[in-house]
């Protein structure tokens, strides 16, 4: 769907590998300009009298001179995150905060707290705030600094001075006082052609998100036959003295095929799924931010509409839509920004994920 896919093609004169490819397609902040490298690891697991939970290092080098060190390592829970987003979204309420992988993973794929899950998770983790590091104006955020450098009964602190109960109450009284007031009037064209985007993307994102467990889970029963065929011919061929080369030679294949097929599962585990579910849970976000975008615009419509029917003050109103007219612009401003940014990086990672399948296919034909 050329909708989904507006990057510029590449040059069809000259024949190109899968690798060039996604060589050709790097990030212009190159690895040399980053001044933040954050990394997350080692998941220990603690066993309380109340709950069991795992933490993971967060290793922090950086030059900038905000940090009073170059290099700081801090323990977090999963909670810390959770925190650490919400704090994001709060502060900065339109624009694309990277998602956290669930708290429960889906039914049917790993176990909470087994290896595989535990490094799903780490991986998910690390990703989420390399993509704020990566952000150039999240990265800058006080809560994400404090995140990456405080201890952890300094973090606990600093969590209770978040908004009040009664605080966080209202926003949410607004929030939804704001979503019963029906479509937005005078919503900007360009917001409505994001949301129309995310709803096809939506679509498109599930469906393959569904097709790749799919073809996952047969991957893996036909993993799991051949794993069962292969030593049925050389037990065959110890009673078969005529044919037991060929027997032989049957089971060597069908153990090079499954190790074969072993490699695919994991190029499917690692690469492709992770990224599709990653992008699962992008549009949730979007539509969250176009939603906060339009309460906001809803605001100052209502103002707007107030004011026309003299109902109060026109002093006082004029005052006020000025300051929200300001609101809607800053609003506007900083998703058209990120929008932009959320779509080149959403273009790469796809580009560069289906590429690697497709390379992966062709090691696993030849093999």
């Amino acid at each position: 769907d050329t909708s989904l896919t507006e990057v510029n093609s590449f040059s069809p004169s000259v024949p190109i590998s899968p690798s060039s490819m996604i060589n050709q397609y790097k990030f212009e902040d190159g690895p040399e300009l980053r001044d933040l490298f954050i990394t997350v690891d080692d998941p220990e697991s603690h066993i309380t009298a109340i709950e069991t939970f795992i933490t993971y290092r967060v290793v922090t080098k950086t030059s900038r001179g905000e940090f009073d060190s170059s290099e700081y390592e801090v323990r977090r829970r999963y909670q810390d995150f959770l925190w650490l987003k919400s704090r994001l979204e709060e502060a900065h309420p339109t624009l694309i905060i990277p998602p956290l992988p669930e708290k429960f993973i889906m039914k049917g794929m790993v176990e909470r707290f087994s290896d595989e899950f535990i490094e799903t998770r780490r991986k998910a983790l690390h990703k989420f705030l390399n993509r704020i590091a990566d952000h150039p104006t999240l990265t800058f955020n006080e809560d994400f600094k404090i995140f990456l450098t405080a201890q952890a009964w300094e973090l606990s602190s600093h969590k209770k001075q978040g908004p009040s109960l009664l605080s966080r109450m209202g926003q949410t009284v607004r929030a939804v006082a704001s979503s019963v007031r029906g479509a937005v009037k005078n919503r900007p064209e360009m917001f409505t052609e994001m949301n129309n985007y995310m709803e096809t993307f939506s679509q498109k994102i599930n469906l393959l998100d569904k097709i790749a467990h799919r073809i996952y889970k047969e991957e893996r029963d036909y993993f799991n036959e051949m794993k069962e065929y292969g030593p049925i011919h050389t037990l065959w061929s110890a009673s078969e003295e005529d044919i037991a080369d060929s027997l032989k030679g049957i089971a060597s294949c069908i153990d090079r095929c499954c190790k074969a097929t072993e490699k695919r599962m994991a190029g499917l585990s690692e690469n492709l799924l992770p990224i599709l579910h990653e992008y699962v849970l992008y549009t949730e976000i979007l539509m969250g931010v176009l939603k906060r975008r339009d309460q906001i615009q809803g605001e100052l419509d209502s103002k707007v509409d107030a004011l026309a029917n003299k109902k109060t003050e026109k002093d006082l109103f004029s005052e006020e839509i000025g300051k929200l007219e300001d609101k809607v612009e800053r609003a506007n401003n900083a998703l058209k920004a990120d929008w932009d940014r959320w779509k080149q990086n959403m273009q790469w990672d796809m580009r560069s994920t289906f590429t690697n399948v497709a390379e992966n296919n062709l090691r696993y034909y030849e093999e």
